[in-house]
């Protein structure tokens, strides 16, 4: 069996990846953001993949964080995961300051709305890469204070070498 702590630092890293893309991609579309149906119809084909990026790395992130760093957070720190529904986990994070269910399950819906990107109403695709795009930041924010935890709390992951250099990235 995989030893839990290096799968968990595999799973950060794999985040900081996300991470960084996610960035990337919200940095260059920032010239033509918000956009109207207008301005989505008039963007390039770089432009779209950018967006494509953006909408792919917020939901590999969360989906991540949701599926991979919370159970094994919990984990880490005694709870007994395994008979923890996935709103039970959510509200033990908020008990420890993570985040916020509320603000968790609002990311959640909204990435899940984008998931329908190329419907045929070009009003709702534009409204939902503009939600998506403006919840980047709250994202990573997210995912910040739960990547300071895990350094903070945890000693194995200041010492993993994949991460160095991770805690003093601006997230």
């Amino acid at each position: 069996m995989r030893d839990k702590k290096q799968t968990f630092i595999e799973k950060l890293f794999e985040c900081n990846q996300h991470k960084k893309r996610l960035s990337e991609a919200k940095n260059r579309l920032k010239d033509v953001m918000p956009l109207d149906v207008k301005s989505y119809n008039d963007l390039e084909s770089l432009q779209i993949s950018i967006i494509d990026q953006m909408i792919f790395r917020f939901s590999k992130l969360q989906d991540t964080m949701g599926e991979k760093l919370f159970p094994q957070i919990l984990y880490l720190n005694a709870e007994e995961v395994k008979k923890m529904s996935f709103i039970d986990r959510l509200n033990r994070l908020e008990e420890l300051e993570l985040l916020s269910k509320d603000e968790w399950m609002s990311l959640r819906k909204n990435r899940n709305e984008i998931a329908h990107e190329y419907s045929f109403n070009q009003d709702e695709v534009v409204d939902g890469i503009n939600i998506i795009y403006k919840e980047v930041d709250n994202l990573l924010r997210i995912y910040s204070d739960i990547h300071n935890y895990c350094f903070e709390k945890f000693d194995f992951v200041g010492k993993a070498d994949i991460l160095k250099g991770s805690k003093d990235e601006t997230i």
